[in-house]
């Protein structure tokens, strides 16, 4: 990497944050990066998506099923990744199944129970030897299916890789997982408003639309990831054949609706499929 392409993440200095470190990455390589790439932070949310993958890598062994019963009478595997169970945040029952999108962590942490009991090992084991190693994520701890993983940039560059161009995964299962679930729910996207509709995968928040959201003008609509509590995020953008990660030790609030939009647009210029 060259210091012109590091340049690109200039600001990211400026951020009101004591350590932050972000990253791009194609399909293959490592584009830019600031900050201590190595050193790890607690994901928060982002830990969606290791669960998410966890549970996919399950489905593909005949583990899980996607549409096997899971949570409240009329649930399946599917309504819990999607946030579509009726489950509130905590897991009080807010909804009938697939009436209305409830971004829920019960509903990731009855995941991680199912997944343990399927595969019979700890789920912290599964994600571990699942995915975690394969995609040579060393410096990644995980807890708490809904939010409880610590990790450095590097492997949510590692991650992202595997999303822009799946290894772990099959092609037909991202591919599922990046569409719609349960199409035409509205709901609320936490630290954004509600959004009608608002649009989620498998596990994967999808950006479809959504007005105002915390990538870019220039993300296209089929940008899909995560942010979390924490500060950090992951979007993963297949036209552009990009993924750009982000780990702070400041929680999410204002001085990130702020900064990461532009950031991400700003990235999109500069690496974007015909930008360079």
């Amino acid at each position: 990497m060259d210091t012109e392409r590091n340049a690109v993440l200039a600001a990211v200095a400026e951020w009101p944050v004591e350590v932050a470190a972000v990253g791009v990455t194609s399909p293959s390589a490592t584009l830019a990066s600031i900050g201590p790439l190595d050193r790890a932070l607690p994901l928060a949310s982002v830990t969606k998506l290791l669960t998410a993958v966890a549970v996919l890598v399950a489905v593909e062994e005949e583990t899980l099923g996607l549409d096997d019963p899971a949570g409240p009478e009329g649930s399946t595997v599917a309504h819990l990744l999607a946030h579509a169970s009726g489950l509130g945040p905590d897991g009080d029952r807010l909804a009938k199944v697939g009436a209305k999108r409830i971004y829920s962590n019960a509903g990731f942490e009855m995941l991680g129970e199912l997944l343990a009991e399927r595969s019979k090992m700890p789920f912290e084991t599964y994600v571990t030897e699942g995915v975690l190693r394969p995609l040579g994520m060393t410096g990644t701890t995980m807890g708490h299916p809904a939010y409880g993983a610590a990790a450095p940039a590097e492997d949510l560059l590692s991650l992202g890789r595997e999303l822009l161009a799946p290894r772990v995964l099959s092609e037909a299962t991202l591919a599922r997982a990046t569409e719609v679930a349960f199409p035409g729910l509205d709901g609320v996207v936490p630290g954004f408003g509600r959004q009608n509709p608002n649009d989620w995968g498998l596990g994967f928040e999808l950006r479809d639309g959504k007005d105002p959201h915390w990538t870019g003008s220039r993300n296209s609509p089929r940008t899909f990831g995560h942010f979390g509590k924490s500060g950090t995020f992951l979007w993963v953008d297949p036209d552009a054949e990009l993924a750009c990660a982000c780990v702070t030790n400041r929680e999410f609030d204002a001085w990130a609706v702020e900064a990461w939009p532009p950031l991400s647009d700003q990235v999109l210029a500069t690496f974007a499929k015909g930008q360079t």
